[in-house]
Order: structure tokens, then C-alpha cells, then sequence
């Protein structure tokens, strides 16, 4: 399974930006994976932001970004989406998409992507 984060960039504080991680050549079924958002920022451990299960219908946050994130995932693109809104210059790092066969924010993930970078400045 390939994972392909992109859409990070450089953005005020109080702005939005969409992440997307796109899928292929999986081992499992799309509807198969769940999916999940990680980020670590420069001299942080890693620490998990959003999941989402393999149909789509549950979902779930860490208490950092719950209410300002949105993770979703389009089946027919096999695509993965993460919306943040109300930017903060603490969600300043490098977002990971990652698929495995479990669902949850603390359950190991099998694939991971490469990374974005995603910098909101004060």
C-alpha cells in the first residue's frame, strides 16, 4: 500500500487548509483500511490527530484539534481528507496519513506516507 500525503503549505493563524492522502496498490480492500492523521513537530514524539474507520461513519479526534479538524475519506477516490480550520501556530509540523487494519488514534497503523509539512504562522 503507497500512501501520498499532499495540500500542506504556509498559512496565517486562524486560517484553514485541507490535506489529502491519496491511496494505491493496497494489499486490503479500500473499505478494508481504516485511516488515521498523525503530525510530529520538530523535537515532539509523534502523536496521533484524527481517525476514521473503513466505512467512514465513526470517527475520532484528539482533544488538540477536536471541533477545529475534519477527517473524511472519499471510497470511490480512495482518497483521505483532513480539513483544519482555525489554524494555530501549535499545529505547526509534519502530518502523516497513515492505513492499517485497525481503527483508533492509539492502534498501530501498517502504511504510512512520506509527510507534509503544514507551518501557520502568528
Amino acid at each position: 500500500v503507497q500512501l501520498v500525503e499532499s495540500g500542506g503549505g504556509l498559512v496565517q493563524a486562524g486560517g484553514s487548509l485541507r490535506l489529502s492522502c491519496v491511496t494505491s496498490g493496497r494489499a486490503l480492500s479500500w473499505y478494508a483500511l481504516a485511516m488515521g492523521w498523525f503530525r510530529q513537530a520538530p523535537g515532539k514524539e509523534r502523536e496521533s490527530v484524527a481517525a476514521i474507520s473503513g466505512s467512514g461513519r465513526t470517527t475520532e479526534y484528539a482533544d488538540s484539534v477536536q471541533g477545529r479538524f475534519t477527517i473524511s475519506r472519499d471510497n470511490a477516490k480512495n482518497t483521505l481528507y483532513l480539513q483544519m480550520n482555525s489554524l494555530k501556530p501549535g499545529d505547526t509540523a509534519v502530518y502523516y496519513c497513515a492505513a492499517g487494519s485497525e481503527y483508533g488514534l492509539q492502534v498501530q497503523y501498517d502504511y504510512w506516507g512520506q509527510g507534509t509539512q503544514v507551518t501557520v504562522s502568528s
